[in-house]
């Protein structure tokens, strides 16, 4: 079984915390959350462990036919119940380490209760979620701190 610096430590390095604003009038779930970890095919069992760690989510298969690049897989909760009493308050205890996964995360939380409100505040939302993931700067992403709002 993992204990929690294992998973912090795995989360720091191969983690993702994900939001997706869906403007479909359509689709009923206006805001998704995902919280997923990526592992080369042969350490699949840790992944497993991972789902049994959570007690939620789930472990898919990711072909890659890119050239010199293996198949993963990769453990994601997407449940919104799921997020909220176990993912979140899991990093609420064991903050993630590194400084970018850990202002994710601290964006992600944000959002998630933003989502929770009577009335969805969409353009606030929009503008964290557009804070997430700053490493990726070829994404045009600005840098600030997550207590810069």
């Amino acid at each position: 079984m993992l204990n929690p610096e294992y998973v912090i430590g795995l989360v720091d390095g191969e983690g993702s915390f994900y939001v997706r604003v869906n403007e479909d009038p359509k689709r009923r779930n206006k805001t998704e959350f995902k919280f997923s970890v990526k592992l080369r095919h042969h350490d699949k069992e840790i992944l497993d462990n991972l789902k049994q760690f959570f007690n939620c989510g789930n472990v898919y298969l990711q072909k890659d036919s890119r050239p010199n690049h293996t198949d993963c897989y990769r453990f994601e909760v997407n449940k919104k119940e799921d997020i909220f009493n176990k993912i979140i308050p899991f990093f609420e205890k064991n903050p993630p380490k590194i400084q970018s996964r850990k202002r994710d995360f601290e964006l992600f939380k944000q959002i998630s209760k933003l989502s929770q409100e009577s009335i969805l505040d969409k353009e606030k939302i929009k503008s964290l979620k557009k804070e997430m993931h700053w490493g990726l700067a070829v994404y045009g992403k600005s840098v600030r701190t997550v207590g810069n709002q």
